[in-house]
């Protein structure tokens, strides 16, 4: 079993999507569920309706899961499992520093020693008190498939607090429990989380969990900003495409792949978690626009042209025209876009434009473009520049772009549209 947990607390990053792409992808390959947890614990920090847009944007990217869950749903046996911890005698209440309960210090071990008698009278009392964890005797290792061996002291694990004052579990709590429940057997995530990994399995060791998990953790990407450039968001908005953001995030992840430009079903034939780099790797927004160019070429005619409010093939091969000068979709609508708007009649070619459009109105159906363009000429009796200038403008919108040779055949069913 494999899972993919993440906060709805901020913006999907483009780092948090491929680790969500890589657990999916190695849960096809074993042939294994694959789990959504909804981490909701930090209750200050969550933004509502940010779980939907989560979901949403994996849905974007078909990354089918079997299950979804917020972690808020497991409240009950999160703290059923912290008070055994305590009456076990490996836990203890602590009225210290409460309200900063996941604050990044050494613990001073001033409540070491309170047990489950003074929990009781504390909770009697009304005095603010949290649960930590005692922490381990002895060093925590665990294998990664990427790292190898890692290994954490007794005082980077520390008693950290597993239940907060309001009774909230603390993440590393609440994970390790719901991995436990979940039946979580496999865990790949970004190689920030080897700390919390540590404390998440001391946490299992101490409920006697003895299911064997593997690990792996994800060096995380490089050349990515701390703004919105670095959200799954933004690159929608800038037009690029699911299939090619897998592409770019599974091609940085493996640089053996077979071939440059592929698609997810394809990766998970031949992707290799020994081919993994283990090394912190660069995101190139240059290299992912070559891979979505690239994507676009590939699309369905008529499936690209829906992009662009068409359900046509030939609109489709319209678009392609202009993959030598654009990269994205965005880039793309700038170019076909004007073709099919009004056009501005007001500048230099005005008296031309108007002529031209005319002679299209009135003029029969031409399927063949240098038909159509000496019947032009010989209408309007306009030569060079004085020809050719006001027609690109009034049949494209733009003084520069492909061949008009090329664009005909595919907008001639439109020319009533187009020329206006």
């Amino acid at each position: 079993m494999l899972r993919f947990a993440t906060s709805p607390i901020g913006e999907m990053h483009i780092d948090t999507l491929r680790v969500a792409i890589l657990n999916y992808l190695i849960s096809q390959q074993r042939k294994e569920n694959f789990i959504i947890r909804i981490e909701d614990t930090d209750k200050e920090r969550i933004i509502e309706g940010k779980d939907t847009e989560i979901m949403q944007i994996l849905e974007k990217f078909a990354l089918n899961h079997e299950k979804v869950f917020h972690q808020s749903e497991h409240l009950h046996m999160h703290q059923t499992l912290a008070i055994r911890l305590l009456e076990e005698g490996k836990a203890f209440v602590c009225t210290c520093k409460t309200e900063e309960p996941e604050v990044d210090y050494s613990y001073s071990g001033k409540c070491f020693g309170v047990d489950k008698i003074e929990h009781a009278k504390l909770k009697e009392s009304g005095t603010p008190f949290v649960i930590r964890i005692k922490k381990p005797s002895e060093n925590i290792v665990y294998h990664d498939l990427i790292k190898g061996d890692i290994i954490s002291t007794p005082d980077e694990v520390d008693s950290f607090v597993i239940l907060g004052s309001d009774g909230t579990p603390t993440q590393n709590f609440a994970s390790a429990c719901d991995d436990m429940i979940s039946g979580v057997d496999f865990i790949f995530q970004g190689d920030d989380q080897c700390l919390n990994t540590a404390k998440q399995l001391h946490t299992r060791i101490q409920l006697q969990y003895e299911t064997e998990t593997s690990y792996a953790h994800l060096p995380m990407l490089l050349n990515i900003k701390n703004d919105d450039t670095s959200t799954v968001k933004w690159l929608f908005a800038k037009g690029y495409l699911p299939d090619a953001i897998i592409n770019y995030l599974i091609l940085l992840t493996n640089p053996k792949a077979p071939k440059e430009i592929f698609t997810l079903p394809e990766a998970i034939a031949w992707f290799n978690l020994d081919d993994i780099s283990k090394s912190a790797v660069n995101f190139d927004i240059e290299k992912l626009r070559f891979i979505n160019r690239e994507h676009l070429k590939l699309m369905d005619d008529k499936q690209l042209s829906s992009l662009f409010g068409f359900a046509d093939a030939d609109v489709g091969k319209l678009v392609k025209l202009y993959l030598q000068e654009a990269s994205t979709i965005n880039e793309l609508a700038l170019k076909i876009r004007p073709i099919f708007a009004p056009k501005d009649f007001n500048g230099e070619w005005e008296k031309e434009m108007k002529i031209l459009q005319k002679i299209i109105i009135d003029a029969p159906m031409i399927n063949d473009f240098n038909t159509f363009i000496n019947y032009l000429i010989q209408v309007s009796g306009l030569q060079g520049d004085n020809f050719s200038k006001p027609l690109r403008l009034l049949l494209t919108g733009a003084e520069h772009g492909p061949e008009l040779s090329e664009v005909y055949p595919f907008i001639k069913s439109y020319l009533l549209e187009v020329a206006s």
